[in-house]
């Protein structure tokens, strides 16, 4: 039989004189942006305003297709003038004007859906048409994404004025009278847009689109829509006065990052919620489009879109 000595745990090594042994590193614990979990809500936390706004502007766009694509038709027309399920008429009411500057007719229904489609975005925000309805705005997103992409950065053949959209508005107004037509449909990239998605005119309409996508490229940032557009223009002067507000609720929290500026299509309205010792609490310029991008980007959740009927305002030194 052989004798076996009992088993002891392994004697540990003596230590020479004068050496140190270091404590093992503590394994951090995977933080909660790294859990899949985590990535997936930041993902959801950082684009939440950018889905509702692509849904909405996609649904419109099959609400449109789904007639001449699918023979099933919920909108006849255009964005320029509509029929919904075969009952309401909606028009766009800058096109209107212009009919009316150019000496047209309207029926009774084209005018009260232009009064309608006008009362709408005088009520809510002009420019919500810009950020969740256009189609073009996809376009020029896509651009801007584009430019960050490439590293473009704020790369400009061109230096425009923002307040060159209101001079071509104007135009396109005195245009419309001086001339007996609706002028400006002729060249807008909206209605061009939309008659290559219903009626098939595919040539102008992706030359229009295009264009957009080289002027906001390469030519100007924010070319078109922060400087160009004179629909943009009509729906800013239509709903200045519009009730629902971008409004810097936690202004405290902001870390001046600069997160929202960066983001922001209009950042000049930004400034002043933001400025220092300020009491101003919504974003009440005309330009905003109440598109969210400033939410979506914001860690310290400084921003949210609410409805107000009074303009509120904060304690002076809170921000």
């Amino acid at each position: 039989m052989v004798n076996r000595r009992p088993t002891t745990p392994e004697a540990a090594p003596e230590a020479k004189p004068g050496a140190t042994h270091a404590a093992p590193a503590p394994v951090a614990a995977p933080s909660v942006a790294q859990h899949p979990r985590g990535r997936i809500r930041r993902l959801w936390r950082r684009s939440r305003w950018l889905i509702a706004r692509r849904l909405v502007q996609v649904g419109l766009l099959a609400a449109f297709a789904s007639g001449p694509w699918w023979g099933v038709p919920v909108a006849s027309g255009t964005l320029a003038a509509s029929e919904w399920f075969g009952v309401l008429t909606l028009a766009d009411p800058l096109v209107a004007l212009q009919a009316l500057l150019a000496g047209h007719t309207l029926a009774a229904a084209g005018l009260i859906g232009a009064g309608l489609v006008a009362a709408f975005y005088a009520l809510l925000a002009g420019r919500l048409y810009c950020g969740w309805v256009c189609p073009i705005n996809l376009v020029t997103d896509a651009a801007e994404a584009l430019r960050r992409r490439l590293g473009l950065g704020n790369l400009a053949l061109l230096r425009a004025d923002r307040r060159a959209r209101n001079a071509v508005l104007l135009v396109v107004l005195l245009a419309s009278a001086a001339g007996g037509i609706v002028a400006w449909e002729m060249l807008n990239p909206i209605t061009l847009a939309m008659r290559a998605l219903v009626f098939g005119a595919w040539s102008a309409g992706l030359v229009a689109v295009v264009a957009v996508l080289v002027c906001d490229l390469v030519v100007l940032r924010h070319g078109w829509c922060g400087h160009l557009c004179p629909v943009g223009a009509f729906y800013g002067w239509l709903g200045r006065f519009g009730r629902l507000s971008v409004q810097a609720t936690r202004a405290d929290a902001c870390t001046r990052c600069g997160d929202c500026y960066a983001v922001c299509p209009e950042p000049h309205v930004i400034v002043p919620v933001l400025r220092p010792g300020t009491t101003v609490v919504a974003i009440t310029d005309a330009d905003c489009l109440r598109c969210g991008r400033c939410i979506d980007h914001c860690d310290e959740d400084v921003f949210a879109l609410r409805w107000a009927m009074v303009t509120p305002t904060r304690s002076p030194g809170v921000c």
